[in-house]
Protein backbone atom coordinates (compact mmCIF):
# COMPACT_ATOMS: atom_id res chain seq x y z
CA UNK A 1 0.00 0.00 0.00
CA UNK A 2 1.39 3.52 -0.82
CA UNK A 3 1.97 6.19 1.62
CA UNK A 4 0.28 9.22 1.78
CA UNK A 5 1.94 12.53 2.22
CA UNK A 6 -0.61 14.39 3.20
CA UNK A 7 -2.41 13.62 6.94
CA UNK A 8 -5.94 11.81 6.85
CA UNK A 9 -7.14 14.86 9.37
CA UNK A 10 -5.86 17.50 6.60
CA UNK A 11 -7.92 15.54 4.08
CA UNK A 12 -10.70 15.27 6.57
CA UNK A 13 -10.36 18.51 7.15
CA UNK A 14 -10.88 19.89 3.57
CA UNK A 15 -13.67 17.77 3.22
CA UNK A 16 -15.66 19.09 5.82
CA UNK A 17 -14.87 22.79 4.25
CA UNK A 18 -15.48 21.36 0.44
CA UNK A 19 -18.87 20.28 1.74
CA UNK A 20 -19.61 23.70 3.06
CA UNK A 21 -17.99 25.50 0.08
CA UNK A 22 -20.42 23.40 -2.23
CA UNK A 23 -23.93 24.35 -0.46
CA UNK A 24 -23.88 27.82 -2.12
CA UNK A 25 -25.78 28.70 -4.96
CA UNK A 26 -25.83 31.73 -7.19
CA UNK A 27 -27.03 35.18 -5.66
CA UNK A 28 -30.88 35.42 -7.12
CA UNK A 29 -30.97 39.34 -5.32
CA UNK A 30 -27.38 40.74 -5.25
CA UNK A 31 -29.08 44.30 -4.70
CA UNK A 32 -31.60 43.13 -1.86
CA UNK A 33 -32.47 45.92 0.90
CA UNK A 34 -33.20 43.03 3.57
CA UNK A 35 -31.50 41.93 6.22
CA UNK A 36 -30.26 38.59 7.84
CA UNK A 37 -33.24 38.74 10.48
CA UNK A 38 -36.00 39.51 7.44
CA UNK A 39 -35.02 36.63 5.18
CA UNK A 40 -34.50 33.92 7.71
CA UNK A 41 -30.50 34.23 6.88
CA UNK A 42 -30.85 32.85 4.00
CA UNK A 43 -28.46 35.09 1.81
CA UNK A 44 -25.90 33.42 3.63
CA UNK A 45 -25.98 30.23 0.71
CA UNK A 46 -25.60 32.71 -2.16
CA UNK A 47 -22.09 33.03 -4.10
CA UNK A 48 -21.43 36.72 -3.84
CA UNK A 49 -17.55 35.88 -4.88
CA UNK A 50 -16.43 36.63 -1.42
CA UNK A 51 -16.94 33.37 0.04
CA UNK A 52 -14.81 33.37 3.22
CA UNK A 53 -14.89 29.23 3.48
CA UNK A 54 -13.09 29.43 -0.18
CA UNK A 55 -10.69 31.74 0.95
CA UNK A 56 -9.85 29.45 4.33
CA UNK A 57 -9.63 26.40 2.04
CA UNK A 58 -7.26 28.74 -0.22
CA UNK A 59 -4.92 29.49 2.76
CA UNK A 60 -4.99 25.82 4.08
CA UNK A 61 -3.53 24.75 0.59
CA UNK A 62 -1.97 27.12 0.04
CA UNK A 63 0.45 26.14 3.47
CA UNK A 64 0.81 23.17 2.39
CA UNK A 65 3.78 21.32 0.99
CA UNK A 66 4.21 20.61 -2.61
CA UNK A 67 3.89 17.09 -1.82
CA UNK A 68 1.02 17.32 0.18
CA UNK A 69 -0.75 19.20 -2.59
CA UNK A 70 0.04 16.80 -5.31
CA UNK A 71 -1.02 13.79 -3.02
CA UNK A 72 -3.97 15.79 -2.71
CA UNK A 73 -4.47 16.43 -6.15
CA UNK A 74 -3.85 12.48 -6.97
CA UNK A 75 -6.56 11.33 -4.06
CA UNK A 76 -9.24 13.83 -5.52
CA UNK A 77 -8.94 11.32 -8.95
CA UNK A 78 -8.46 8.43 -7.06
CA UNK A 79 -11.45 8.77 -5.27
CA UNK A 80 -12.95 10.08 -9.22
CA UNK A 81 -12.45 7.22 -10.79
CA UNK A 82 -9.30 7.58 -12.81
CA UNK A 83 -7.13 4.95 -11.47
CA UNK A 84 -6.88 2.41 -8.78
CA UNK A 85 -4.99 2.39 -5.42
CA UNK A 86 -2.33 -0.04 -7.94
CA UNK A 87 -2.29 2.90 -10.57
CA UNK A 88 -1.23 5.54 -7.46
CA UNK A 89 2.31 6.27 -8.79
CA UNK A 90 0.89 7.11 -12.05
CA UNK A 91 -1.55 9.12 -10.83
CA UNK A 92 0.42 11.44 -8.44
CA UNK A 93 3.14 11.76 -11.42
CA UNK A 94 0.49 13.27 -13.85
CA UNK A 95 -0.59 15.72 -10.62
CA UNK A 96 3.10 16.25 -10.53
CA UNK A 97 3.53 16.96 -14.20
CA UNK A 98 0.11 19.31 -14.31
CA UNK A 99 1.49 21.39 -11.19
CA UNK A 100 0.50 25.05 -11.77
CA UNK A 101 0.28 26.83 -8.94
CA UNK A 102 -3.76 26.91 -8.86
CA UNK A 103 -4.11 23.70 -7.09
CA UNK A 104 -7.12 25.00 -5.22
CA UNK A 105 -9.01 26.60 -8.53
CA UNK A 106 -8.77 23.36 -9.83
CA UNK A 107 -10.09 21.46 -6.68
CA UNK A 108 -12.76 23.85 -6.05
CA UNK A 109 -13.60 23.15 -9.88
CA UNK A 110 -14.84 20.43 -8.85
CA UNK A 111 -18.08 19.33 -8.06
CA UNK A 112 -17.88 16.66 -6.26
CA UNK A 113 -14.55 17.57 -4.38
CA UNK A 114 -15.95 16.04 -0.77
CA UNK A 115 -17.05 12.89 -2.29
CA UNK A 116 -14.04 12.15 -3.98
CA UNK A 117 -11.35 12.66 -1.52
CA UNK A 118 -13.66 9.98 1.15
CA UNK A 119 -13.39 7.59 -1.35
CA UNK A 120 -10.19 8.07 -2.37
CA UNK A 121 -9.09 7.68 1.56
CA UNK A 122 -11.65 4.72 1.32
CA UNK A 123 -9.09 3.47 -1.12
CA UNK A 124 -6.77 3.69 0.64
CA UNK A 125 -8.76 2.14 3.76
CA UNK A 126 -8.86 5.56 5.69
CA UNK A 127 -11.23 7.23 7.05
CA UNK A 128 -11.94 10.72 8.52
CA UNK A 129 -13.62 11.90 11.67
CA UNK A 130 -16.53 13.83 10.27
CA UNK A 131 -17.10 15.91 13.84
CA UNK A 132 -14.46 18.19 13.58
CA UNK A 133 -14.82 21.42 14.89
CA UNK A 134 -11.35 23.05 14.70
CA UNK A 135 -8.88 23.35 11.80
CA UNK A 136 -5.88 21.24 11.72
CA UNK A 137 -2.37 22.74 12.00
Amino acid sequence: MPELAISTDKVGFLIEKAREYDVKEGATDPDSGSNGSDDNMIGVLEDNGTDPVGQEIAGFIAAMSEDEQIDLVALMRLGRGDGTIQDWDDLRREAAEGRNGRTTRYLLGEPLLSDYLAAGLDEFGLSWNDERITPVV
